[in-house]
């Protein structure tokens, strides 16, 4: 099994739901210690967000919340699974849910830059 490693890489939106909150202009900074993976992440229509995760072998088990343009407060969780594309960066697609907002769902995908 691959093991990934988040710490000091960068992300960015290939795809995402409707109902999602990040676009392509948002930026996602990654940290990892052991199998604790955070982020931080803003542009877009996110002033800034957190990420808190837990790495088991190729998923991601994540929170995350966030402050909109809007002043929104948003919250959610997620399941990523990781992926290595051909170029070996590593993808995230995730299965995500509101915890507000009528727990609206949906998947997103993500790439290393």
């Amino acid at each position: 099994m691959q093991e990934f490693n988040f710490n000091n890489k960068t992300f960015s939106l290939v795809e995402n739901s409707a109902k999602g909150q990040v676009n392509t202009d948002t930026s996602f900074k990654y940290k990892q210690d052991g199998n604790l993976v955070t982020a931080d992440y803003y542009g877009g229509s996110v002033r800034y967000g957190k990420i808190i995760g837990h790495l088991k072998k190729d998923k991601l088990i994540m929170l995350y919340q966030c402050i909109t343009n809007k002043d929104e407060l948003k919250a959610g969780k997620a399941t990523a699974t990781i992926s290595l594309n051909k170029e070996n960066k590593i993808r995230l697609t995730l299965n995500w849910e509101w915890l507000n907002n009528n727990k609206e769902t949906g998947v997103s995908e993500y790439i290393e830059n």
